[in-house]
């Protein structure tokens, strides 16, 4: 199946490491459901402490973190204490057992060109009706950047709050961008003093304010 921006993200019912879980659970929540290759594996490790760490980041964002790979229910427990044993880090969200890789082909996490038999690194992000918002797809053999999905997430929710879009590179608190104006007359108001208040425009259809979305 291919899983596009703006459709509605498949429900699911599944085993995890928290019981069984259903998808519509999660309504009203944002879900950052990410794919991994595999249990027992050096990258995808350093991925899972580096997700829990920042457990605390996403909840705060109203995100909930849910992990996915074909491996058993009995591997991902092991894994997970094994991390814990290593680390001291307890991995705080779930990771569905997705043997039969129903979820993953649903989802379209499979890619048949690179690996048959594991999910590359993707990741969805759905919002709180459910929407598909934005997706990731990493390869096999690099780890994800966490903080550039918290990042991700943090831009469409100040975008969906505030009316305003964020230029390359944006970050918390820097300048945002509003969005160019759809008509000539609005055109006109933006291009020609005094033009909107609070605006600083490098040209008509290029304009930046503060970040006061809060």
């Amino acid at each position: 199946m291919n899983i596009t921006l703006g459709m509605k993200a498949p429900d699911f019912t599944s085993m995890t490491t928290f019981g069984q879980i259903n998808l519509s659970d999660y309504n009203g929540h944002w879900v950052i459901l990410f794919s991994h290759p595999g249990d027992f594996t050096p990258v995808c490790t350093t991925e899972f402490v580096a997700f829990a760490q920042a457990n605390d980041q996403f909840e705060a964002l109203n995100a909930k973190l849910i992990g996915l790979s074909i491996d058993s229910n009995t591997s991902h427990l092991a894994w997970v204490n094994q991390i814990y044993q290593l680390t001291g880090i307890q991995i705080p969200f779930p990771v569905i057992a997705d043997r039969m890789a129903d979820i993953a082909n649903l989802y379209g996490m499979i890619s048949p060109s690179v690996n048959k038999q594991e999910t590359v690194r993707n990741v969805f992000f759905i919002d709180p009706a459910q929407i598909v918002r934005a997706i990731l797809v990493y390869p096999l053999t690099n780890g994800r950047n966490i903080y550039e999905i918290l990042r991700l997430l943090t831009a469409i929710q100040t975008t969906d709050k505030c009316n305003v879009i964020t230029p390359a590179n944006w970050e918390p608190g820097n300048p945002v961008m509003v969005p160019p104006p759809g008509t000539y007359n609005q055109l006109q108001e933006r291009a020609n003093p005094p033009g909107e208040p609070g605006l600083n425009c490098m040209d008509w259809f290029w304009c930046y304010k503060e970040d006061i979305c809060k």
